[in-house]
């Protein structure tokens, strides 16, 4: 049989490898299989002392490490002086482990990286995501914990800056280190006020580029803040308005800001003294009263005004309108353009009816509230509530208050509660009345054109009402549209089921009288 299989292969491999083939004493490992059929690949013919040569010459990161006597392979002492075979045999069959790795027992200060901390107690499947290449190039702590990085990479990649093996967290930074330490007030900020999105290298050190948002002079005296402003206190300053200008603050004035009456330089564009100068973007008149401020208006409190409405024109600010604005009725130049006095001209885009209930509002509004207690007479529509309708709130048969859209069917608000599933039509109001929805009366005798008699009288109404009607009721009035399927006749006998049956029974058959 080995000759019969020498024979076939001879073609594709050498007579050495058919000589070591016939030597070889099993299956290579796994990881060797493509190459089972090359010995040359692993082996010199015939010479064991040059193997080591062909595995680091496949192995070339091994090799490397060796030669520069680092990592794992690189610090076992005359590693250079023993063969690759003496630790990883081979020829022991497929799924045979020629690393030969004990993790248990393994000594990791023999590698690049000695553990420490938690470290110590980590499995190696943490650190090395594919067991069967434990060999890394890279041990800065980011590569293993960049996901843990919430300062996605902008400090750097020197994790133990702050962070420390025994513990992730907490972390410790010790910023008088640095060349800014952090005295009076910096010392109570936290780090993402001055370093914003997580920015910690090349952070500047001028007051002015943490706390431009804080100028209130809008650069108006440049970016040397520490001129008027101390670390201990940044609302701190060492001007004194009332003795060095001639405009003493006084009133609300006391409490503003400087940029807030000082929008330019102040150094070269005099701020004029008068109300309008500043105020003009808090006009709420938009001009029409003038640039006379202190009219109306004082130091005390821009919102306190000099004016009785009351007294002072012939429209008396009532419920609501005591507490509105003046331009919310006064659009136009008040001294030009009369402000209607009638409800619907101011109210108008108020009007959730849209015009359907008239410009007449006071028939259900009133100052108080233009929402609230809201009167209304049902029984002056086309709709008197009677009932159970005088019971439900106004919301459940007018979804919209386009009051006037409502439709006045029952089945418009009582679709969900017709069980006939309109087998008995849209007029609900045939049967049912306002008193009680369950409360029903029908006379089949009187109110149609079909009187039940006999097993009729007895039968549910969807026994011939069986399916949905879209607009009139219409139903066969002769048996035949309903006992087709019950004649026996096969319609031999015509459709005239009367001439012989009664309502009483089916079966009981009428005798004529021959005579």
């Amino acid at each position: 049989m080995v000759v019969g299989v020498m024979s076939t292969t001879s073609a594709a491999v050498s007579p050495v490898e058919r000589m070591e083939g016939l030597v070889m004493p099993g299956d290579v490992a796994q990881g060797h299989a493509r190459f089972e059929t090359k010995c040359d690949k692993c082996h010199e013919a015939f010479d064991k002392t040059k193997q080591s040569k062909l595995c680091r010459d496949c192995h070339e990161q091994i090799d490397s490490d060796i030669k520069k006597q680092k990592a794992f392979h690189g610090k076992i002492h005359n590693i250079s002086d023993r063969e690759c075979h003496t630790c990883h045999t081979d020829h022991k069959g497929r799924d045979m482990d020629i690393v030969q790795l004990d993790q248990e027992v393994f000594d990791h200060s023999r590698t690049e990286f000695e553990l420490k901390g938690q470290h110590q107690s980590l499995t190696c499947e943490s650190c090395h995501k594919k067991p069967k290449f434990f060999r890394i190039l890279k041990y800065d702590c980011i590569d293993c914990h960049e996901e843990d990085d919430s300062h996605k990479g902008r400090m750097g990649r020197k994790c133990n800056n702050c962070h420390f093996e025994a513990g992730w967290l907490p972390a410790n930074f010790n910023h008088d280190k640095t060349d800014f330490p952090l005295r009076n007030t910096h010392q109570e900020v936290g780090c993402q006020y001055c370093h914003v999105n997580e920015r910690y290298l090349k952070t500047p050190k001028n007051c002015y580029f943490c706390h431009y948002l804080d100028d209130v002079h809008d650069g108006d005296r440049g970016i040397k803040c520490h001129q008027c402003h101390h670390d201990e206190k940044w609302s701190r300053i060492e001007f004194d308005h009332d003795k060095d200008t001639q405009f003493k603050l006084n009133g609300a004035h006391k409490n503003v800001l400087c940029k807030d009456c000082h929008e330019g330089n102040m150094f070269k564009e005099k701020t004029k003294a008068v109300c309008f100068a500043c105020h003009e973007v808090h006009d709420s008149h938009y001009g029409n009263y003038g640039k006379q401020c202190n009219s109306c208006h004082t130091e005390k409190n821009w919102r306190e005004i000099r004016f009785d409405h009351d007294k002072d024109t012939d429209f008396k600010l009532k419920g609501e309108h005591k507490e509105l604005a003046c331009e919310a009725c006064h659009k136009g130049d008040l001294f030009k353009v009369k402000t209607p006095a009638e409800c619907a001209e101011c109210h108008r885009l108020d009007d959730a009816h849209d015009g359907q209930q008239g410009e007449n509002c006071t028939k259900c509004h009133d100052e108080k509230s233009w929402i609230k207690k809201v009167v209304f007479d049902h029984d002056i529509t086309k709709f008197p509530l009677h009932g159970t309708h005088q019971l439900v709130s106004c919301e459940d048969c007018h979804a919209s208050e386009k009051f006037k859209d409502a439709e006045l069917r029952c089945m418009s608000c009582h679709e969900d509660d017709d069980v006939h599933k309109l087998k008995l039509g849209k007029n609900c109001e045939l049967c049912h009345g306002p008193a009680d929805w369950l409360i029903w009366l029908f006379d089949h005798n009187t109110q149609t054109d079909y009187p039940l008699d006999g097993k009729h009288e007895g039968l549910d109404c969807h026994a011939c009402h069986a399916k949905p009607v879209k607009d009139k009721i219409e139903l066969p009035t002769n048996c035949f549209g309903c006992h087709e399927k019950d004649d026996n006749h096969q319609g031999q006998l015509g459709r005239q089921c009367e001439k012989c049956h009664v309502t009483e029974s089916f079966k009981t058959i009428k005798i004529k009288d021959k005579k």
